[in-house]
């Protein structure tokens, strides 16, 4: 969900604020009833990309393909 692996986030207090923002999704994500937390974080951060494509007025793929002839 996050990409631990591949961050290179490694100075100063960031590596733990790191932890403790996806201890704290996990823990939302668990409270709201999902069991299999991957599954909802890809749909939880799709719905919020969609979300906020929606907000800044940019055509997300959906309305993209509706405009297609």
């Amino acid at each position: 969900m996050f990409d631990e692996d591949r961050s290179q986030v490694r100075r100063g207090n960031t590596p733990q604020v790191m932890v403790a923002l996806r201890n704290t999704t996990i823990g939302v994500l668990r409270w709201a009833g999902y069991r299999k937390i991957a599954k909802a974080g890809r749909s939880v951060s799709t719905a919020c990309a969609k979300s906020l494509m929606a907000c800044l007025g940019s055509p997300s793929q959906d309305s993209m393909a509706s405009d297609a002839p």
